[in-house]
């Protein structure tokens, strides 16, 4: 019976790791023990979907937008942002999070009249008469007030979408999906956060 081999270990940047022996690799199967990566260090474990979809839908999540709201009327620091919006408001309208389904304020909210307004700085979004039922989880509306609301290309979460914005200050609000067959007369539903959001009557009542 031969002799069995023994383990020989080669430093590469300070770290030991088994060296292959060539017959270890029989017919296109590796047979390296699971320990050959450098000792100490554990691979990479894959971010949760659910945690990313609750916590930011931006790759930059810690960061505020205040980088990206020059363009928009209403601009205040992060600091200002956060002495004005309640820690969840400053998440999802400065931070692009999401609020969980079925937990918003506003989703089985439906008045015959009244405005959304953007919950940062109040700037009117969407009538009352443009909500309907998707049955989402979050409100929907099938259009918002004219020139109300922006459009940008979001391709975070491994997919494209079109995130909505206010054009006033830039908060975000959501998502605008089309072609859903919805029986709408814009075939669209703007699936917006009810954290983002703040409604006021004809009456000028909340």
């Amino acid at each position: 019976m031969r002799s069995a081999r023994p383990l020989r270990l080669r430093p590469i940047n300070n770290l030991l790791v088994q060296s292959k022996p060539a017959s270890s690799i029989l017919l296109g199967v590796s047979t390296t023990p699971p320990f050959s990566q450098p000792l100490g260090i554990s691979p990479a474990k894959p971010m949760s979907f659910l945690s990313n979809l609750f916590s930011s839908s931006s790759s930059s999540a810690s960061k505020s937008s205040s980088s990206n709201n020059m363009s928009f009327p209403t601009q205040k620091s992060d600091d200002e942002w956060r002495a004005v919006l309640s820690p969840e408001q400053f998440r999802i309208l400065r931070q692009k999070g999401t609020e969980a389904a079925g937990t918003g304020d506003y989703n089985k909210h439906y008045p015959n009249q009244g405005v959304y307004n953007c919950a940062g700085c109040s700037a009117p979004l969407y009538k009352a008469a443009t909500k309907f039922d998707s049955g989402c989880g979050w409100p929907a509306y099938f259009d918002s007030i004219p020139g109300a609301v922006k459009r940008n290309e979001d391709t975070t979460m491994g997919m494209t979408r079109i995130e909505i914005v206010c054009a006033n200050c830039g908060g975000h609000l959501g998502h605008v999906f089309k072609g859903e067959k919805f029986d709408t007369p814009t075939d669209e539903r703007h699936c917006v956060n009810s954290v983002s959001l703040k409604f006021k009557g004809e009456d000028g009542k909340e």
